[in-house]
């Protein structure tokens, strides 16, 4: 009987042992797993040139969002269509010209919030006030679009700065091809993903995005029409119907009808319920490749907010312009060779030393 208590006793401090061992190796591959910052881009970018840059974009979005919440999911989204087009570069905030559309003209970017470029170009406003023209459009975008995860109840996470505003907006073409449609499945969405480095992880983490939001219906009514998608829940698909009474309606619905306005894991909860709206959403939980990834995070909110993080900051250093390249927008809308304001040479001059 004794030996048995030994044996018991010595197989029990192996198996502690190897947890122990396990457990050291998962936090030492957690705490490398942040992803790696691209040359040019710093944590502590702005620390000496504007050291008050993110409390006062974080103080201007927290009056923004106490009058309406919504447009936190504008912000964030406004970040996700700048980096997935050219690079994280400001591109999408850019104005049109005679003959030369900007990305704001392409069909997948026609939705985007016009609230959304106001905010930001009065946080450009704001900050230069305080610091004159050092920062740039796309630095700002990425802060205010951290802050609309933050203040709706998501992670607070820093965010490398330092990127610089492009001086040319991608073309229509571009902008379809490398923005996912909210018809698109889980194939699509990894294949498309996986060319700038993504794995299904992010893909799935960076999803979660549609916590917050609306969702037009034109973006999911052939779901409904004329016959229902097999893996929608019927009762959301019938409310859905009374929100969307036709294939073309002009409505919009919220993405996550568990909590519209908080950042949270319950869009992934509403996947395994079968209540995602697009279907790029809810062929994540269909698809086998992918199940897994979303049932972990809806029952491990922390673990969905870590990957999201992650991917967030892969995110936000895609094709990014830094050192001498591109240039800092004085006018988030126009180029500063196109910004009438700056025709002086003097005023050409303040810039071009703010940003040297």
């Amino acid at each position: 009987m004794a030996l048995v208590s030994t044996n018991s006793l010595t197989s029990l401090l192996f198996i502690t042992s190897s947890l122990l061992l396990l457990l050291g190796s998962f936090h030492g591959t957690k705490a490398q797993s942040t992803p790696p910052i691209v040359n040019g881009l710093s944590w502590t970018f702005y620390d000496s040139s504007c050291p008050k840059l993110e409390s006062i974009v974080r103080k201007r979005l927290q009056k923004v969002f106490k009058d309406d919440v919504g447009q936190a999911a504008g912000l964030l989204r406004l970040h996700f269509h700048d980096c997935f087009v050219q690079g994280c570069d400001g591109s999408v905030l850019l104005d049109g010209s005679a003959g030369k559309p900007s990305e704001q003209q392409a069909i997948p970017n026609l939705t985007l919030r016009l609230e959304s470029f106001k905010i930001i170009n009065d946080l450009r406003s704001r900050v230069q006030k305080e610091c004159g023209t050092v920062v740039s459009c796309s630095d700002i975008t990425a802060l205010a679009a951290r802050d609309a995860v933050y203040l709706t109840g998501g992670p607070e996470y820093d965010v490398p700065l330092g990127r610089r505003d492009g001086l040319n907006f991608a073309t229509a073409n571009a902008t379809i091809a490398n923005l996912i449609p909210p018809f698109a499945n889980a194939s699509t969405i990894l294949t498309s993903l996986a060319t700038k480095n993504f794995d299904a992880t992010d893909a799935v983490a960076l999803s979660g995005a549609h916590t917050i939001g609306r969702g037009h219906c034109t973006s999911f009514t052939a779901r409904l029409y004329p016959n229902q998608d097999t893996t929608m829940d019927k009762t959301f698909a019938n409310n859905l119907k009374g929100v969307c009474p036709t294939k073309d309606s002009n409505n919009t619905t919220i993405m996550d009808i568990r909590s519209p306005n908080k950042f949270d894991n319950k869009y992934y909860v509403d996947l395994m319920n079968r209540q995602g709206l697009f279907t790029s959403d809810q062929d994540l939980y269909t698809d086998g490749r992918t199940r897994g990834i979303v049932t972990s995070f809806a029952v491990n909110q922390s673990l969905f907010f870590e990957k999201f993080v992650d991917a967030m900051i892969k995110m936000g250093q895609l094709n990014v312009l830094t050192g001498t390249r591109g240039e800092i927008r004085a006018n988030c809308s126009v180029r500063n060779s196109d910004n009438s304001f700056l025709s002086t040479g003097v005023e050409m001059g303040q810039i071009g030393l703010a940003q040297s």
